[in-house]
């Protein structure tokens, strides 16, 4: 690792990174010369008594590698704490980059047994966790004119999952987060990106094989990860599908120009919902926001493809 003397190393943000991904994030993006506010929450044990906190031991093992890195101990949750990160950013190295929030919670009961309460819970942690995180951090890049975002999200986000109904709600809630504050920081140099991370983790590896697990190791994912936040990435807005040494993008579409809402329109929408991707003779059509989709949604009503739907 190479390291600036002259205080242009740049400063990132990196939530739940006590163990797993957050971890393995912080760990390469200080080996790549990047300084590290370690955030994650102390956890008690079963007596009630705190834990050694992971975010000081994952700090420790940075600055003993010859990196730079702070612990910060705030739950995402916590009134202000997004406003805190970025204070203890500021004054210990005065400046920001980048934060990648990372800190989320899973799901073990189905739909028809999982409390309200716990569904709520869910949603609250990843997802207003990480806008509340967010908030006061983009405030600032914004201001600054530059800065980079990743939000973290999941497969179940993009394709919904048996089991996994608060979950994948609280993921797909992120990507369209993600694709508005991409919108709207863009003008100011701040972009935002979705990483949908495949890895071995505290969450997915009780699920997984021992060939699966050695092949999706959280360190796997990290290298994209700093592909995203690096100062001259240019993507913004995007979804990107990582593990095991892949990435791929990934997006919400929708499908050829329509059909026209006639008295066929029941077997017009049999008929597109059994067809699958591979021979659909309709081509995927990807927008850069919801104006754009809207437009050309309109632009294939009107071209007399289809006859024209007037109410009676």
């Amino acid at each position: 690792m190479v390291k600036a003397s002259d205080g242009s190393q740049p400063v990132v943000i990196v939530t739940g990174a006590g163990t797993g991904l957050g971890c393995a994030y912080a760990s390469h993006l200080a080996a790549l010369g990047w300084r590290v506010v370690v955030n994650n929450r102390v956890r008690a044990g079963p007596d009630g008594v705190p834990l050694p906190s992971a975010a000081e031991a994952v700090a420790a093992a940075i600055l003993a590698a010859g990196g730079d890195a702070i612990a910060q101990h705030d739950d995402v949750c916590a009134d202000g704490a997004g406003q805190r990160m970025l204070d203890a950013a500021l004054g210990r190295w005065g400046r920001i980059d980048a934060l990648v929030n990372n800190a989320g919670v899973d799901q073990h009961e189905p739909f028809h047994r999982i409390a309200l309460q716990d569904f709520r819970r869910i949603m609250a942690v990843n997802f207003d966790g990480t806008v509340a995180v967010t908030q006061p951090i983009y405030q600032h890049m914004r201001a600054q004119g530059r800065g980079r975002i990743v939000v973290s999200v999941s497969s179940a986000g993009l394709h919904g999952l048996h089991g996994l109904t608060a979950y994948a709600a609280s993921k797909g809630a992120l990507l369209a987060f993600m694709r508005s504050l991409a919108a709207e920081g863009a003008p100011r140099g701040v972009h935002c990106s979705a990483i949908a991370p495949y890895a071995a983790t505290r969450m997915t590896g009780p699920h997984l094989g021992d060939e699966l697990r050695q092949k999706m190791p959280p360190a796997s994912v990290a290298p994209v990860v700093a592909a995203l936040i690096r100062p001259l990435s240019r993507t913004n807005g995007q979804t990107w599908v990582a593990g095991a040494g892949w990435v791929r993008r990934a997006s919400s579409v929708e499908w050829g120009e329509g059909f026209a809402v006639d008295d066929d329109l029941a077997l017009h929408i049999d008929s597109s919902v059994g067809q699958s991707a591979a021979v659909a003779p309709e081509r995927p059509r990807e927008f850069s926001d919801a104006l754009g989709a809207h437009s050309d949604f309109m632009a294939s009503a009107q071209q007399g493809l289809h006859p024209a739907w007037q109410p009676e």
